[in-house]
């Protein structure tokens, strides 16, 4: 009996009609992930050469190249890209830190990602969530090898991102952080509540309250920018506690309800926004008709055609470009003129403000 030419488990062999050579095939009976191994066997060439191949290294004909990458296809053979960077020195991957309690991270996500695969990079994604603090998010892309660290508004103190920043590049979007070791790149949120309450003021509104964010990344520069804002036009700021979610938008409205309503109220952020129409459709009050309601972000939960809230817009193709590129600029050791990064805003107007009845 002739000895099988091919002694790779879980490959069977196909005669070719005129050929005096098996070639092997995947065997119906195995799942398993095709290898380098299994490649070369069906090509007819090494384990070496195919790695050549697929690596785009030199010392291969473009004829074997076709081949091989043939053979590869013919198997389902997917090169393990994630493992061989890990093998090298540089890992291309860029790891995010997000919360799952902001509806505008899930945009800023998405430019990431598009950012990221137009530099060669991918993404390894770590949520903090209500029972996963920010620091097992970043223990967790540490572990990963992640060459840079991009974080969406995070919540750690200046020192810690300070010192986490001596270990490797570290890249904060949305938030500004007093810290030479750290990059940011950030909206001008102060300009953003400027625009939103001269919107509100060139209505006709002359009672504008501002629903604040608390210690969120974010709410002291709009919570600034809005009591700028009033008082330029000669208005008396006053503000309502809120915060980063639909329930305390909520509670927000419930307080605003307690007493005279204003005739217009600009809100940290959409799901806080939302969670405050809700209650006041609910009670009855007609939005934009006796209070007009600005948001921030312009987020996904901003343009849902039952919500449509006019909301303040950031620059998320703008913020994410400059993310990624600052990234890796460090990484190459470009020299780097501005720490910080300043994205101006802009104002999306629909149906949740109108001039006051």
């Amino acid at each position: 009996m002739t000895a099988d030419p091919y002694p790779v488990k879980g490959i069977a062999l196909e005669r070719s009609r005129g050929a005096d050579y098996a070639r092997p095939v995947p065997s119906t009976s195995s799942d398993r992930r095709p290898t380098l191994a299994d490649v070369a066997a069906r090509a007819g060439v090494s384990t070496a050469l195919v790695s050549i191949v697929m690596r785009d290294a030199p010392g291969a004909s473009t004829a074997t190249r076709e081949r091989v990458r043939r053979a590869a296809e013919e198997i389902g053979y997917r090169p393990d890209t994630r493992a061989r960077l890990l093998r090298s020195s540089r890992s291309r991957l860029l790891g995010v830190v997000f919360g799952v309690q902001h509806a505008f991270h899930g945009d800023l996500l998405a430019g990431l990602y598009d950012a990221a695969e137009k530099a060669g990079y991918e993404l390894a994604l770590s949520a903090v969530t209500p029972g996963r603090g920010e620091q097992r998010a970043v223990d967790s892309l540490l572990r990963d090898r992640c060459e840079a660290l991009v974080l969406l508004g995070p919540s750690s103190p200046t020192a810690h991102l300070t010192d986490l920043a001596t270990r490797l590049p570290v890249v904060v979007v949305a938030r500004s952080v007093r810290s030479a070791a750290v990059d940011v790149v950030r909206t001008a949120d102060d300009e953003g509540m400027h625009l939103a309450v001269d919107h509100l003021v060139a209505l006709g509104h002359r009672d504008v309250v501002h629903v604040d964010g608390g210690r969120a990344p974010g709410a002291a520069e709009r919570r600034r920018g809005y009591r700028r804002a009033v008082r330029r036009h000669g208005l008396e700021p006053r503000v309502v506690p809120g915060g980063l979610t639909e329930e305390e938008g909520a509670a927000a409205a419930r307080a605003l309800l307690a007493g005279p309503l204003p005739g217009a109220v600009t809100v940290f952020n959409d799901r806080c926004a939302v969670g405050l129409l809700d209650v006041l459709r609910r009670a009855g009050r007609s939005v934009p008709g006796e209070v007009s309601v600005a948001g921030y972000d312009d987020s996904r939960l901003a343009r849902l055609s039952s919500v449509d809230l006019t909301s303040v817009a950031q620059d998320v193709e703008r913020l994410t470009t400059l993310a990624v590129r600052r990234a890796l600029d460090r990484l190459d050791g470009v020299p780097v003129e501005q720490r910080e990064l300043v994205v101006p805003p802009r104002l999306v107007v629909r149906s949740t403000t109108a001039p006051p009845r």
